[in-house]
C-alpha cells in the first residue's frame, strides 16, 4: 500500500461516484415506481450486492472490469438473470453495461435506498446502548423520534459494552 495515496474502503465512495450513483438511483426509482414495484425492485438490487455478491467474488470483479467487452458483460446478465431476476432489474443492470456503469452499482444501490427512505418518509436511525432495549422502550423511543422528526424511524440497535449507561441514538 501506498502511504500518499487515500485509503479505500468498499463503503466510502468519491463525490462523482456519488453524484453518479444518485442520478442513476432516480432512474431506478422513477422507473420502479412507474411498474408499481418499487419495494420489490430496492430488494432486488440490494440482494444482488449483499448476497449474490459475497458468493461469487469474481462477478463483481467481472462487471466492473473495463477489460471485459460490454457484450460478454451483457450476454453473462442475461444468461444469468432471465427468468431469476425481474426484466426490469435486467433491463436496468444492461443500460448500466451500455454505459460503462456497472462498476457503480453499489452507490447506485446506496442511494437508492436512502432516495427510497427519503420518498417514503421513513428515517435509518442507529440506536447503542449499554443493554439490551426492551420492546417497550424502542416503541417509546420511536414515538420520540417520530413526533420529533416527523418520519417513520426504522431503529437498527446493538449493544456497546464501551457505554456505561443510556443510549446513543444517531439520525
Amino acid at each position: 500500500m501506498n502511504p500518499t495515496e487515500p485509503t479505500r474502503h468498499e463503503t466510502v465512495f468519491d463525490d462523482a461516484t456519488q453524484h453518479v450513483g444518485r442520478v442513476y438511483a432516480e432512474a431506478f426509482l422513477n422507473a420502479a415506481d412507474k411498474a408499481g414495484q418499487t419495494a420489490e425492485l430496492l430488494a432486488e438490487l440490494e440482494a444482488l450486492i449483499g448476497e449474490v455478491f459475497p458468493r461469487d467474488r469474481y462477478l463483481e470483479a467481472f462487471l466492473s472490469s473495463r477489460a471485459v467487452s460490454r457484450d460478454r458483460k451483457a450476454k453473462a446478465l442475461r444468461d444469468a438473470l432471465t427468468g431469476r431476476a425481474s426484466e426490469l432489474l435486467l433491463n436496468f443492470l444492461l443500460v448500466l453495461n451500455q454505459h460503462d456503469r456497472l462498476d457503480a452499482l453499489r452507490p447506485i444501490a446506496s442511494a437508492a435506498h436512502d432516495l427510497y427512505n427519503e420518498r417514503t418518509g421513513k428515517m435509518p436511525v442507529t440506536v447503542r446502548s449499554a443493554v439490551p432495549l426492551g420492546d417497550d422502550q424502542q416503541e417509546n423511543l420511536r414515538q420520540e423520534l417520530r413526533a420529533a422528526f416527523g418520519k417513520e424511524p426504522i431503529l437498527s440497535t446493538s449493544v456497546d459494552p464501551d457505554l456505561l449507561g443510556g443510549l446513543t441514538v444517531q439520525v
